[in-house]
């Protein structure tokens, strides 16, 4: 029996939720209903143990891939298609072990050919309004294409993956809202989120200890430090799930977590 099998079984009671199956609605929104939401569903799945064999994410893994377009990018949503959206998919696809599906070769030439300037990812929607912090690259995307990148041969072989880990780098040290969406590092940012879907010092240094330029970076040094000293009887401890999988063993806060301890366990390897 999965020694997660409660929590599972929680996250499958949800996939008809929005009206279809896999998470999805009927006219194939794919992010609805956060965290229960194709991606993020299957995701936790697969890090709970459910194994790539499972019917349930070969499933998932068709409806996903059956939103690429000819181009490389992604459509999650009716309409207008922006890059987040794209690196979602992206991310999720090479999770769950198919980041050498010749598939996903647009989607990578695509992402590295609108590549900010900056070296990260943005998408033109200003929620927010416009100012100049609005200039640059969105962190979260940023570090979630990195996240999805790591899975690729391009890792450590590739000057552009290097640029984007710079660019997150540096907003360690400017700490400021950057990009359209306003992405900070600031009291959230510095709480221990788990599983990996947001912005958060856990999922910066675990995606980033991938890098070579980054781990002997003195920024990213001190991000560990950081979160190491957040560290019980050497465990990862979270301190901000999400509300909605507050019943789920895996991820309760204030409390040990053992899977979260493993991607902790993951981060010093990546360092050895």
């Amino acid at each position: 029996m999965q020694p997660y099998q409660d929590d599972i079984q929680a996250i499958l009671s949800h996939r008809h939720d929005n009206g279809a199956d896999f998470w999805a609605t009927p006219d194939g929104r794919l992010l609805k209903g956060s965290p229960f939401t194709t991606l993020e569903s299957a995701c936790m799945l697969f890090e709970l143990g459910v194994p790539l064999s499972d019917p349930v994410l070969g499933e998932t893994v068709n409806l996903i891939f059956s939103s690429l377009r000819k181009d490389g990018r992604f459509q999650l949503l009716p309409g207008g298609i922006y890059p987040c959206q794209t690196i979602g998919a992206f991310r999720a696809l090479c999770t769950l072990g198919n980041a050498a599906d010749p598939r996903l070769e647009n989607t990578i030439r695509h992402l590295l050919e609108i590549q900010h300037t900056d070296g990260g990812w943005r998408c033109n929607k200003f929620s927010f309004g416009r100012g100049p912090e609005t200039e640059f690259s969105n962190p979260g995307p940023t570090l979630t294409a990195l996240d999805a990148f790591h899975h690729t041969p391009l890792l450590n072989h590739s000057e552009a993956l290097d640029r984007a880990a710079l660019f997150l780098l540096g907003h360690w040290e400017t700490r400021a809202p950057l990009g359209p969406c306003h992405y900070g590092i600031g009291t959230l940012f510095m709480q221990v989120a788990y599983p990996f879907a947001t912005y958060n010092l856990f999922y910066y240094v675990y995606v980033l200890s991938f890098y070579e330029i980054a781990r002997k970076d003195k920024r990213f040094l001190e991000a560990l430090a950081v979160l190491q000293s957040k560290l019980v009887t050497g465990q990862i401890v979270v301190e901000r799930p999400n509300a909605k999988l507050a019943n789920l063993s895996f991820c309760k806060k204030g409390q040990p977590s053992g899977l979260a301890t493993e991607r902790y366990l993951e981060i010093l390897k990546n360092l050895d």
